[in-house]
């Protein structure tokens, strides 16, 4: 029998065509399975059963009249809890937001979900306000990973990675302003794509400033290109967004990376130690490239490690979202939030001036990079998913998850787009991510290459088994 939470949102919409299963089947399938993992898992911080099963009504009587409203009608979804979601508090992991506000309001790209007919199922965990690169809060506790319960799911936006890597609902919307959908689809064994900055739109604005991005999180890229096909539109409220994009991303998916030029940087120029299994496991995914037709090569970009400017932005930005907080509010933080916005606050304008010139400049390289390459490929992470509850694995030396995150924050630095695709496991079945950069406003080129992995079998939308 054909397991619904084991399908992707493409076959699940080519199903309700055929008349094979109903968006009220998959809502529900996908609400059980939810209920099932919450208890060890805790990807949720709500669910909104009622809710998603009358949409899916409405869902299965269009289909019925053979009106589908969108592009996503019935398909369950859910949102990490930083996004707006009209009808549900938006909490972002922090007891020192008010619950009884008003939530009379969708994020943009909630908005467009919403009109396409998407199903939402729930809201998914964060760490306090996205902060860090796994995901614990005060508020809801420690979100663990779908394959080692006691281990981390990555974060910020390891809620909605530990959902869809165990069926529950095959579309998540993340944010990522320094990894946060790519760590932790490597860590969950899934697919995530932070697009280029404006691409999709973002309201309210982020404290975070023009680091952060809001991405798809899916089973594999197909899923994504065709959640981008939604979201990838301009809305009003972000005076930053793009302007429409020339074409549908699933219209450029099948073109293959034949003639590609590729750069392998397997430590980012000797700045990354790398545990070996990765290393092994990223390179045979790169190898595989040069047989489908890419031309690639070693190469490493001309950057040096930008995380000092990045601590500066970031620190600054959580410094400003907490701003507003009274010494009660405060006191309910999570101390390491708690710590970085002090340090944010004794920033001066001209430590943040400097900071941005920092980043303009490895936007500069990059570009320039990218006249000579296509894409870049990298390991997401140097290292699996290690024990729940920390910022850091145990024994690393590291102060902040920026230390073990190298090759993901550079890229909010120069606003491209960049891709996690899960290729292969670690000896303790533990998943591992290959990273996928391409110049800015070449998202389809980003999604085309992780498809051709896809369709060459080198990576796997199949999730675990939930226990």
């Amino acid at each position: 029998m054909t397991e619904l939470t084991d399908l992707t949102a493409v076959r699940l919409l080519d199903g309700y065509r055929k008349g094979e299963w109903s968006p009220v089947e998959a809502t529900r399938a996908a609400l059980e399975r939810a209920e099932a993992i919450q208890p060890e898992v805790n990807a949720f911080v709500r669910l909104t059963a009622e809710d998603a099963l009358a949409r899916a009504r409405e869902s299965e009587e269009r289909w019925r009249r053979g009106e589908p409203c969108g592009l996503l009608d019935g398909v369950p979804v859910t949102v990490k809890d930083i996004l707006l979601l009209r009808g549900a508090p938006t909490l972002r992991g922090s007891k020192a937001v008010d619950p009884a506000g008003r939530w009379d309001e969708d994020a943009p790209s909630v908005a467009r979900l919403r009109e396409h007919g998407a199903v939402f199922i729930g809201k998914t965990t964060t760490p306090e306000y996205g902060w860090k690169g796994v995901t614990d809060s005060p508020l809801s506790g420690v979100t663990r990973n779908p394959y080692d319960r006691t281990r981390t799911a990555g974060g910020s936006s390891g809620g909605s990675a530990a959902a869809v890597a165990l069926g529950a609902g095959p579309l998540s919307l993340g944010t990522d302003g320094g990894g946060s959908v790519r760590i932790p689809a490597s860590f969950c064994g899934i697919f995530a794509l932070k697009p280029t900055y404006g691409r999709v739109p973002l309201y309210p604005a982020s404290a975070f400033g023009t680091l952060a991005h809001v991405g798809p999180m899916t089973r594999d890229a197909a899923d994504a290109a065709l959640l981008m096909d939604v979201i990838g539109h301009p809305d009003s409220r972000d005076w930053s967004a793009l302007a429409p994009p020339p074409g549908a991303y699933t219209d450029g998916l099948t073109g293959g990376v034949h003639g590609l030029r590729v750069a392998y940087s397997p430590t980012l120029g000797g700045q990354v130690a790398v545990r070996p299994q990765v290393a092994r496991v990223v390179r045979r995914a790169v190898e595989r490239l040069a047989e489908l037709g890419a031309y690639v090569t070693e190469a490493d970009p001309d950057l040096t490690d930008p995380v000092e400017a990045f601590h500066t932005l970031w620190f600054s930005g959580a410094a400003r979202v907490t701003q507003h907080l009274g010494p009660q509010q405060r006191a309910l933080l999570d101390p390491g939030l708690r710590e970085i916005c002090d340090q944010g606050a004794r920033y001066s304008a001209l430590d943040y001036l400097a900071a941005v010139d920092v980043r303009m400049d490895h936007g500069r390289r990059m570009g320039r990079f990218h006249d000579t390459y296509d894409l870049l490929v990298t390991p997401t992470m140097p290292i699996t998913a290690f024990e729940a509850g920390a910022e850091v694995p145990k024994g690393s030396g590291h102060r902040r998850w920026t230390g073990w995150t190298p090759f993901t924050y550079p890229f909010n630095m120069t606003q491209q787009p960049a891709a996690s695709v899960p290729v292969g496991a670690d000896g303790d079945g533990l998943p591992i991510g290959l990273q996928l950069v391409a110049a800015r406003h070449r998202d389809d080129l980003v999604l085309r290459a992780a498809h051709a992995l896809y369709e060459a079998g080198v990576a796997s939308g199949a999730g675990p088994t939930p226990a």
